[in-house]
């Protein structure tokens, strides 16, 4: 549907500055959304915004709950709010030893309780016909990720609070989780290439875009999936090492090995 057709509602989405939020309230638009674009930088959000014609853009920060309550407000003064992405987060790699105090304390506040306060905004603002919240996990929270321990277990907790607030409310909300593997973010530039994170993160071989993970984000409205993995092998290879961690941290170091190689590569091709 086109974005000058009738509206299917609004939709509100974080982190939408850049990356794979942006390409998300793209698609909304696309599909006919009055999409309120948020981001810390609210310069960025407004950009998106006046780029993609989305409904407004606004700064949010998702450490602070009433802005998030603002947001659906405005969404909400454009047409029903009937999607919410929490998109936006922070990636600070490094063994949990050495990471800051305060860069444990961004991770858990921006990934976790941003999403919680996201979450109870849209849940608020739904209308009767209900609504679609997705939520941009991580495949890290499936398995062990060394280097990354702090990151994943923000991301492990925004599964299980998707799987548990999907069952807790009316059939009308549907709550989903997508856990990408490593996409070609800032977020990924920004890791230490040095350090085990990187190398694990590339193990995969190829390394997503943020238009494939835009697209399986907005794919799930509607649907009744809740977690979803991306690609779905690199999910069931993480769900088994996650069954037996006593053993499976010996293969971390045939997995790093395996990353460095093509980091490697990629950078001889480029």
């Amino acid at each position: 549907m086109s974005s000058r057709g009738a509206r299917v509602g609004s939709a509100v989405v974080t982190g939408a500055g850049r990356g794979i939020g942006a390409v998300i309230a793209e698609r909304l638009v696309a599909r006919g959304y009055a999409v309120v674009c948020s981001d810390v930088d609210a310069d960025a959000a407004r950009r998106t915004s006046e780029r993609i014609g989305a409904a407004a853009g606004v700064g949010l920060d998702v450490r602070d709950p009433e802005a998030h309550r603002r947001a659906a407000e405005t969404a909400v003064g454009h047409a029903p709010l009937t999607a919410w992405f929490n998109n936006a987060g922070v990636g600070h790699d490094g063994r949990l030893a050495d990471l800051a105090e305060d860069e444990l304390r961004r991770l858990v506040e921006v990934n976790l309780l941003g999403v919680i306060w996201g979450m109870r905004a849209a849940l608020a603002a739904f209308g009767p016909a209900g609504g679609d919240i997705v939520n941009t996990a991580s495949l890290s929270a499936h398995g062990p990720v060394p280097g990354l321990s702090g990151y994943a277990a923000t991301k492990a907790a925004v599964v299980s609070l998707t799987t548990s607030v999907n069952a807790e409310t009316p059939r009308s909300v549907r709550v989903h989780a997508l856990g990408p593997d490593g996409v070609d973010t800032d977020m990924l530039t920004a890791m230490d290439d040095a350090g085990t994170a990187k190398a694990l993160v590339h193990s995969g071989g190829r390394i997503l875009t943020v238009d494939e993970a835009a697209d399986a984000a907005v794919a799930l409205l509607g649907s009744r999936r809740v977690v979803r993995t991306l690609p779905v092998w690199r999910g069931v290879v993480s769900r088994t090492t996650a069954l037996t961690p006593g053993t499976s941290a010996y293969a971390v170091g045939a997995f790093e090995a395996l990353g460095r190689r093509v980091m490697a590569k990629r950078r001889r091709d480029s």
